[in-house]
């Protein structure tokens, strides 16, 4: 049996939802960030001594970050179609994306919320939030860019790729960033919302993107 540590309205939501794509057996266990709880002892000794969410606890160990874990998930169950395993430039078109996703877009949004990582004094804060701001809301100009004229984010085939650019819509939404001006991202979230396991992952989150 797999379990899911995930916290509601984090990354972990891109690894979420492709689980539920797959319609195999898990266990969901909700690991709250706000309360601490992927700081405590037993997580960090027996989950993921990073401190971090998703991870997904196999039968064979614990796999960490959402490129690993949405990989696991594409090749252990295949018939789900997450990922173009058998086509090699189109696979690694999807683990591109996914990597900028991890790289560039989930750093920058960082910024936005902890800038006390990056600057001690608040003047300094506030200049580094703001600086990140723009910056992010640039990233999702150019994700809405890369969906203009596609169904999903690499075209004509739902991947694993689309449930983790979700993730950062429901951000910039989070912000109050005009995220509803991004006219190819919006329609690309309203078809994920049509999608029954991307509902049913909204609703165990409690997620604000289930209000369309």
């Amino acid at each position: 049996m797999l379990t899911l540590y995930y916290s509601p309205g984090a990354c972990s939501m891109a690894s979420h939802i492709a689980l539920e794509e797959t319609g195999a057996e898990y266990t969901p266990q909700p690991v709250l960030i706000p309360k601490g709880e992927h700081q405590s002892a037993d997580y960090l000794k027996n989950v993921n001594p990073r401190g971090k969410v998703p991870a997904l606890r196999t039968d064979q160990g614990v796999i960490t970050e959402n490129v690993a874990i949405l990989g696991y998930l594409a090749r252990s169950f295949p018939e789900a179609r997450l990922l173009p395993v058998d086509d090699t430039i189109g696979l690694m078109r999807c683990v591109s994306h996914m990597a900028y996703l991890s790289n560039t877009l989930h750093p920058t949004f960082a910024r936005i919320v902890r800038p006390e990582r990056i600057a001690k004094d608040e003047a300094a804060q506030n200049a580094v939030k703001e600086t990140a701001r723009e910056s992010f809301l640039g990233l999702l100009k150019e994700v809405d860019g890369i969906i203009d004229g596609n169904q999903w984010v690499m075209g004509s085939q739902y991947t694993a790729c689309d449930p983790y650019t979700l993730v950062f819509y429901g951000w910039g939404s989070r912000i109050g960033l005009p995220v509803k001006e991004l006219n190819n991202y919006t329609r690309f979230k309203d078809r994920m919302i049509e999608r029954p396991a991307v509902r049913k992952v909204l609703e165990r989150e409690q997620s604000p993107l289930q209000q369309g």
